[in-house]
């Protein structure tokens, strides 16, 4: 385990497994489409790829770069979006692939963003659901894991560009983003 952890909340083998299984439950409902799945970067980079991995149907990939974070641990509450899609989404079947959801109000946007750009529908798959820090009104439609209320890195996510190489979720020392 990583030093500046608390301790492991994920292990490498329960995501695999769990990823696996939800990915089978997103290509059943998938079926017979062409989605566009669009990855969230950077933090759910990791995710995604083993998520598609996992999916027989056929698909576009996608990337967007949005943020309510800057280098904190606290939501800005303005979504900001430093890469855009680079197709169109009218028309099409939409899989936004996060790596967590806590306050939902990048999600609430970017759902509404799709939406009004002409998306057929818009299907959230997150890796975490953060449910005790929700202020909008939106909820996953596929979600792997629910977890406590704790800031947590490792597989894709960080804190300030660190620790996303861990193969685990761990729950990050306070010490270490309250200096």
């Amino acid at each position: 385990m990583h030093p500046d952890l608390q301790k492991i909340l994920l292990t490498e083998n329960q995501i695999r497994s769990r990823v696996t299984e939800v990915a089978k439950l997103v290509d059943k409902a998938l079926s017979g489409k062409r989605p566009v799945a669009v990855g969230i970067l950077k933090g759910s980079i990791i995710f995604y790829a083993d998520f598609i991995r996992c999916l027989t149907v056929p698909l576009e990939l996608d990337f967007m770069a949005v943020s309510s974070y800057g280098a904190g641990s606290v939501s800005s509450g303005k979504l900001k979006i430093r890469k855009d899609l680079d197709g169109d989404v009218r028309g099409r079947d939409i899989v936004v692939i996060e790596d967590i959801i806590d306050s939902g109000f990048t999600l609430a946007c970017l759902k509404k963003l799709l939406t009004e750009r002409g998306a057929a529908s818009v299907t959230i798959v997150t890796l975490l659901d953060k449910h005790e820090r929700r202020t909008e009104d939106i909820k996953p439609d596929y979600n792997c894991f629910e977890i406590p209320d704790e800031f947590v890195v490792g597989y894709g996510l960080d804190y300030n560009e660190e620790y996303r190489s861990l193969p685990y979720i761990g729950i990050l020392k306070r010490s270490v983003y309250e200096k």
